[in-house]
């Protein structure tokens, strides 16, 4: 457990190397392929630059949100191990220590849980207080699950409370919030499939009647009204693809 870690926020993601340029790449698609549908002009890749800015964004947003998912599902089983060991009579702290065999065994020793729990330790060899500890988690971890845990533990802790019955009720509130959304996401899956083949049918639209009918959208392209017509259409369309991603985004 001598590993070096610098706690992350997880309402931000950086992108490690290779994914980052994944991101790029897949971003300078999706410029060059609006730039040649609504423009026929690699010169207005230029100044398509604030979607490919957004592209990018977007991506970093959709990870963040699955990193935290990961960590609210490992989190579920660091509480039912610290349940379970407290049960069995050792303090809190200690449990804790016991846990983190537990999560490594679970999962991986890189794997979220496994850091966070790690940085726990060594912040109690340094006299720092467990509720302190999972505080700090609460807020990085932006996950409301976590934060009202962290809460709750404090008080808990303050009042002499029953740790036992907090951290087993936390478990089956996390694990009852995360049932319901693995059966919101089964219901909308075909929605979401659905929204991501509509995103593609004005780039089809267009492919298939520019390939059959040679010139028909040639009036739209190298002037200047045509060029406004096509940026409004672009527009509209960009508020659609937002819009439907609301739709299809159901969080518990």
């Amino acid at each position: 457990m001598s590993k070096s870690y610098s706690p992350p926020d997880y309402g931000e993601y950086r992108f490690p190397l290779k994914q980052g340029a994944l991101a790029c790449l897949e971003g300078a698609a999706v410029v060059a392929m609006i730039g040649y549908f609504f423009y026929q002009s690699w010169l207005a890749c230029v100044f398509l630059i604030p979607v490919f800015v957004f592209f990018v964004r977007e991506k970093r947003k959709e990870e963040a949100k699955k990193r935290r998912l990961e960590l609210s599902l490992q989190f579920k089983d660091l509480v039912l191990a610290l349940s379970a060991n407290v049960k069995a009579g050792y303090s809190i702290e200690n449990a804790l220590r016991e846990s983190y065999r537990d999560m490594e065994l679970l999962y991986n020793e890189d794997s979220p849980v496994c850091m966070e729990v790690r940085h726990m330790l060594r912040g109690l060899e340094n006299n720092v207080v467990l509720e302190r500890l999972l505080y700090d988690l609460g807020v990085r971890s932006h996950v409301p699950d976590i934060m009202q845990f962290a809460d709750v533990f404090l008080i808990a802790k303050r009042s002499g409370g029953s740790l036992t019955e907090i951290l087993e009720k936390t478990a089956a509130v996390i694990e009852q919030k995360i049932q319901t959304d693995k059966e919101i996401q089964l219901m909308i899956s075909s929605k979401k499939m659905e929204q991501k083949i509509m995103n593609m049918v004005p780039f089809l639209i267009i492919f298939y009647i520019g390939t059959t009918s040679k010139g028909f959208f040639d009036v739209l392209y190298h002037n200047v009204v045509g060029v406004a017509v096509m940026t409004i259409c672009l527009l509209f369309y960009g508020a659609a693809y937002k819009l439907s991603k609301r739709i299809v985004e159901i969080e518990v």
